[in-house]
C-alpha cells in the first residue's frame, strides 16, 4: 500500500476506534504496578530531547550532572537545587514546538535547534563567526541565504518562536510532574543575564537562580564536547556577564574540579541518578502514564500533520488487543509501546516528514533510523526497557520488507505484529502531506491487500477492523469550548493561518479571529504549539468523523 512506500508524516487525521474511555487525560494504560523513580524515566527520555535538538547523546544527562555539582558548590537551597536539576535534564523539552516553522524557514529544524544552543547574541565577534557557519547543512550556496534569513527573522519572529517553545515546555513539564521551580526555569532557557534573550528579555536577577545555573551548566557541557575541559572553562569565561551570571561563572571556575570529576563517569544515567537532590522523586503507574503521554505529544509536535497520532495508535492497538484476548501486563506493554513508538522520529527533520513528494535515498535512510532510535532510547530506562523491542518494531513486516531490522515473521511476536498493523491502520485514516485520509472502507481494503501480500498479520488486522467499528461518544468539549471553537482550534494547531481557517470553515477572517481569541482565553495558551499540545492532551486530534 501507499503508506508502506512513503511512511508516516502528518495532517489532521480522521480518527477511528476512539473509545470514550480512551481520551487524552482520561487515558491511563497503567504501565506498571508499584512506584518508579522519576529521574530514571526522565533521564532516559531526555535522550529523545537530545536527538530532537541535534545535540550529542547524553547532553541532557551531562547538563543535569553539571548543574547539580555547581548547585552543590554554591550551597544552593534544596528547592532551587531540585529545580535546576530537572530543568537541566529536560532543558530541550520544547525543541519540537517550532519544528514545522523552523523547517520551513531554514530547511532543517534539528540543525537550527543545535545552533540556537550556542548562538551568542551579545558578542558581535562571536555572533559574526557563528553566522558564517549557519545554514551549512544545506550546502554553501544556500547557506548564505539561510544566514541572511536568520538575521532578518530573529528580530521579527524571535519573541513569538521563543514563547511557543516556552509554552510547550511549561505544558509538558507540568504533565511530567516537574517541580514548579523547574517549570519556571524552563520558561527562561533562552533568556540571558544581559537581557538580550527571548522571549521576554529578562535580565540579571529577574531570572530565577535555577535558570541561571542551567545556563552555565549547558554552555559548559556543550563546549566540553568540542574542546574538553579547557574549551568549557574558556567558553564560560567568555560568556560571563553577557549570557551568563558573572557570579555563577566565577563559581563554576572555583568548583571546576568537582564538576568535571562528576562528568567522568562511564554510565551517565547512573551519574545523573546519583546527582538528583534528595529525596528521589517517585511515582506510581498513573504518574508514569502521564509521562508517557507527555512524550507522545512531544513526538507528535514534530509536524502539524501528526497531532494525536500516537494516542490514536494506542487506542487502536489497545482495543484490538482486547478483542484478541490479550490482557494484563502484555496489553499494558502494547499500550505503552504504542504511546512511545514514535519518539525516535524527533531526530529526523520536519521538512522530510512534511514533504508532499517522494523521498530520495538519503532521506529514506534517515527515516528508517527513527524506529532504531525509539528502541535505543527506551532501552536505556529500566522501567521502559521491556517495551523497547516492541516499540522499535512498528515498521517491521512479516516478509522482511519493513525496517529497521528487516525482521521476518518468525522473529515477530503477536504484540509486535499488532502494533505494526495498528500504526499502518491509523496512518491510513489520517491525512498526510502527499494524500488525504482514506475512508474507513478504503483503509480496510488496503490492509487486506497487505495481508494477502504477506506483510501484515491476518488475525491482528481482523481485530483492528473490528475495533475500528466501535462507536465514539463525547459528552462535552474541554474548557467549555464550543464545537465551532474546537474546529478552529484543530486547524490552528495544524499551522493554518486565520485566513486559511476562514476559507476552510467558510467564515470571515474576523469571525475566526474572534473564535481564536476565545479559544486562547479558555485554554490558557497563546501560540500554535501551545494550542497543539492542548489538543493532543485533550484528545481533540485526530478528529473523529462521528463528532
Amino acid at each position: 500500500m501507499a503508506e508502506s512506500d512513503r511512511i508516516v508524516a502528518r495532517r489532521r487525521p480522521r480518527r477511528i476506534g476512539h473509545s470514550a474511555h480512551l481520551r487524552g487525560r482520561d487515558y491511563h494504560p497503567r504501565i506498571v504496578a508499584g512506584e518508579l523513580r522519576v529521574a530514571e524515566v526522565l533521564g532516559a527520555l531526555s535522550l529523545a530531547t537530545d536527538l530532537g535538538s541535534g545535540m550529542p547523546f547524553e547532553k541532557g544527562l551531562r547538563t543535569a550532572v553539571a548543574a547539580a555539582a555547581l548547585a552543590d558548590g554554591i550551597d544552593l537551597a534544596l528547592e532551587d537545587r531540585r529545580a535546576a536539576y530537572y530543568a537541566a535534564l529536560l532543558r530541550s523539552l520544547g525543541c519540537t514546538a517550532n519544528s514545522p516553522e523552523f523547517a520551513a524557514l531554514f530547511d532543517d529544524d534539528v540543525a537550527v535547534q543545535r545552533e540556537l544552543k550556542t548562538i551568542d547574541l551579545g558578542d558581535p565577534t562571536a555572533f559574526a563567526a557563528q553566522l558564517e557557519l549557519f545554514g551549512s547543512w544545506s550546502g554553501p550556496r544556500r547557506a548564505a541565504e539561510l544566514s541572511s534569513r536568520f538575521v532578518s527573522v530573529l528580530p521579527e519572529r524571535g519573541q513569538a518562536l521563543g514563547r511557543a517553545g516556552c509554552e510547550v515546555s511549561a505544558a509538558l513539564g507540568s504533565q511530567l510532574g516537574l517541580p514548579t521551580g523547574a517549570v519556571g526555569a524552563l520558561d527562561e532557557v533562552y533568556e540571558r543575564w544581559d537581557g538580550k534573550g527571548f522571549p521576554d528579555g529578562r535580565s540579571g536577577e529577574q531570572l530565577t537562580i535555577a535558570a541561571r545555573v542551567v545556563h552555565v551548566a549547558e554552555q559548559a557541557v556543550t563546549a566540553h564536547f568540542a574542546g574538553g575541559r579547557d574549551g568549557a572553562e574558556a567558553e564560560v569565561r567568555r560568556r560571563s556577564g553577557g549570557h551568563l551570571d558573572p557570579a555563577l561563572a566565577e563559581a563554576f571556575a572555583e568548583h571546576a574540579d568537582a564538576i568535571f570529576a562528576a562528568l567522568e563517569g562511564d554510565d551517565l544515567l547512573a551519574s545523573a541518578l546519583s546527582a538528583e537532590p534528595p529525596p528521589p522523586a517517585r511515582v506510581g503507574g498513573a504518574g508514569l502514564d502521564r509521562m508517557c503521554l507527555a512524550f507522545a505529544a512531544f513526538a507528535d509536535l514534530k509536524g502539524t500533520h501528526l497531532l494525536g497520532h500516537s494516542i490514536h495508535v494506542t487506542e487502536l492497538a489497545g482495543s484490538a488487543g482486547g478483542l484478541l484476548g490479550i490482557s494484563g501486563d502484555e496489553l499494558t506493554r502494547i499500550r505503552t509501546a504504542a504511546l512511545l513508538h514514535d519518539i525516535g522520529r524527533v531526530g529526523v527533520p520536519s521538512s522530510i516528514w512534511d514533504r508532499p513528494g517522494p523521498l530520495g535515498p538519503a532521506d529514506w535512510e534517515r527515516v528508517r533510523l527513527h524506529s532504531y532510535w525509539t528502541g535505543r532510547i527506551l532501552s536505556r530506562c529500566p522501567a521502559l526497557s521491556e517495551v523497547a523491542g516492541l516499540a522499535g518494531a512498528h515498521h517491521e513486516r512479516l516478509d522482511a520488507s519493513g525496517y529497521h531490522r528487516g525482521a521476518r515473521a518468525p522473529e515477530l511476536s503477536r504484540s509486535q505484529r499488532l502494533l505494526a498493523a495498528a500504526d499502518a491502520f491509523a496512518a491510513l485514516t489520517e491525512d498526510r502531506p502527499y494524500r488525504p485520509a482514506r475512508e474507513l472502507a478504503a483503509a480496510v481494503a488496503e490492509l487486506e491487500l497487505e495481508v494477502a501480500a504477506g506483510r501484515l498479520d491476518a488475525e491482528c488486522v481482523a481485530a483492528l477492523i473490528a475495533a475500528a467499528g466501535m462507536p465514539a461518544a463525547r459528552a462535552a468539549w474541554p474548557c467549555e469550548l464550543s464545537t465551532r471553537e474546537v474546529e478552529v482550534l484543530r486547524l490552528v494547531a495544524r499551522g493554518l493561518t486565520n485566513r486559511e481557517v476562514a476559507a476552510s470553515l467558510t467564515l470571515s477572517a474576523r469571525t475566526v479571529q474572534h473564535h481564536l481569541a476565545s479559544v486562547y482565553d479558555k485554554i490558557g495558551q497563546r501560540t500554535r504549539a501551545g494550542a497543539a499540545v492542548f489538543a493532543i492532551q485533550n484528545g481533540l486530534v485526530p478528529a473523529h468523523g462521528a463528532e
